[in-house]
C-alpha cells in the first residue's frame, strides 16, 4: 500500500473503538482513504458520528507509525496477503452480527517473523487462569510442547498464568507462538511479561488490533478475547474458574464454530471448577492429551493415537485358557482333575489350555499336578 492510504489506516484504527461494523463498512465501500477523509471532515451521520465524535480530530498516525517501524513492525490490512480470511470468516456468521464486539477487526498490528495466515492454519489457543496452580502451569507445559511437536502454532493472551506458560514452553520448544494484546502494540502488559513478549516478538508474533499507546481496559480483554478464539482452530482451557477471561474465550470460540477442548483437574480445585462445568455441560471436549486437540486442529484424519495402556502376561489369553489359569491356586499345586472341577469343564477340554499355558511359561507341571509359575 502506499503511504497515504498506510496513514489512512492507522488513523482508522484510533478514531474509533474497535470493532465497529459502521465503519468497517464505511471503509469497504469507499476506501480507506476516502473513509478517512469523511470522518475528519464530519461527513458522516447517525451511529458512525457519535462513534467518532471524541478522536476525529486526533491524527496521530505519523507517530503511530513511526512506532510501529522502530518496533519492526507491520500493519496489516484485509487487502494483505497475511490477512487471515479463512480464519476471521465466522464472524459473518448471522447470530454474531448483534453481539457486542461480534465483529473482525479493521486492522492488526502485528511485530514478528511469522506469517499469520500460515499460523491460523494449523494452531490452538491455550487459556486459562491467571492464578494458575502448579498443575495448571504442569499440564499447560505439556500440551503446549506436544502441539509445537506436531507443528501446531500456540497462541494465547500473553497474560501471567496459563498464558504465559503456553508461551514460555513453546518458545522453549522452538515452536510458533502469537500473544494477542488488549493494548497498543508498544504497550508490554502485564508489565512483568515485558521479556516475554519481546521473546515473543523476534521469533513468533505479537498482534493486537489497538494503536500504540492504548492501556487496556475490561472492554479492551473481553474484544481480545473473540481474535484469541477466532484466530486459533481449537480452544483449550487448561484450568479457570467458573467466572473467567478463560470461560468467555471458550464462549467466542463455540460461538464462531471452533472446537472448544477443556482440561479435567482435581475436584477440590476451585481454580478447575470452570473446566467441569463445561465439561459437566457437554459445551467442553474432555481432553488429557495434546495428541487429542490436534484432532480437532489437525487434517481430516489426523487422530490422536490409542493411549499406552498397562499390559500382562494374560492380556492375550482366550477366554477357557483364562478360566483354566484362574482354576490354579495362588500357592500349591492341582491335578487335572482339580482344576476341570474348578473350572467346571471336562477334563478333556482342560489339558489344550494347560499344554498352551505351560509353553507361555505361565504354569508348570510336577509329578503330575500343575501349579501356576511365579512371575518375575
Amino acid at each position: 500500500m502506499d503511504t497515504a492510504e498506510r496513514r489512512a489506516w492507522a488513523y482508522l484504527s484510533r478514531v474509533c473503538e474497535p470493532p465497529n461494523p459502521r465503519l468497517a463498512a464505511l471503509v469497504h465501500a469507499e476506501g480507506p482513504v476516502a473513509a478517512a477523509q469523511r470522518i475528519r471532515a464530519r461527513d458522516v451521520d447517525g451511529e458512525l458520528a457519535r462513534a467518532t465524535e471524541a478522536r476525529h480530530e486526533i491524527d496521530s498516525a505519523d507517530a503511530d507509525l513511526d512506532v510501529l517501524d522502530r518496533l519492526g513492525g507491520r500493519l496489516l490490512t484485509p487487502g494483505d496477503d497475511e490477512w487471515p480470511h479463512l480464519a476471521l470468516a465466522s464472524f459473518a456468521r448471522p447470530a454474531l452480527a448483534e453481539r457486542p464486539y461480534g465483529h473482525p477487526p479493521l486492522v492488526l498490528w502485528a511485530v514478528g517473523p511469522s506469517h499469520l495466515a500460515d499460523v491460523t492454519a494449523r494452531a490452538a489457543a491455550l487459556v486459562g487462569t491467571r492464578a494458575a496452580s502448579a498443575y495448571g502451569e504442569h499440564v499447560t507445559s505439556e500440551f503446549a510442547a506436544g502441539l509445537v511437536e506436531r507443528d501446531v502454532a500456540v497462541i494465547s493472551g500473553g497474560a501471567y498464568g496459563i498464558d504465559g506458560a503456553a508461551h514460555r514452553t513453546a518458545l522453549a520448544c522452538d515452536g510458533e507462538t502469537v500473544a494477542v494484546l488488549a493494548a497498543g502494540i508498544d504497550v508490554p502488559y502485564p508489565s512483568g511479561h515485558s521479556a516475554l513478549l519481546h521473546r515473543i516478538g523476534r521469533s513468533g508474533l505479537v498482534l493486537t488490533e489497538y494503536p500504540p499507546g492504548m492501556r487496556p481496559s475490561r472492554r479492551q480483554f473481553l474484544a481480545r478475547n473473540r481474535l484469541v478464539a477466532a484466530l486459533s482452530g481449537a480452544t483449550v482451557v487448561l484450568e479457570a474458574g467458573v467466572r473467567s477471561g478463560a470461560a468467555n474465550t471458550a464462549a467466542w470460540a463455540r460461538a464462531l464454530g471452533r472446537q472448544v477442548c477443556a482440561v479435567p483437574g482435581p475436584v477440590t480445585s476451585a481454580s478447575s471448577a470452570g473446566c467441569h462445568i463445561m465439561i459437566a455441560n457437554h459445551t467442553a471436549w474432555l481432553v488429557t492429551r495434546a495428541a487429542e486437540v490436534v484432532e480437532a486442529v489437525g487434517r481430516i484424519g489426523e487422530l490422536a493415537p490409542e493411549p499406552d495402556r498397562p499390559t500382562t502376561s494374560l492380556d492375550d489369553l482366550d477366554d477357557t485358557e483364562l478360566t483354566v489359569y484362574e482354576a490354579l491356586p495362588r500357592r500349591g499345586a492341582r491335578t487335572v482333575g482339580e482344576i476341570a472341577v474348578r473350572a467346571g469343564l471336562p477334563v478333556s477340554e482342560v489339558l489344550g489350555p494347560l499344554a498352551m499355558l505351560d509353553l507361555r511359561g505361565l504354569v508348570s507341571q510336577e509329578d503330575g499336578n500343575w501349579k501356576l509359575v511365579a512371575e518375575r
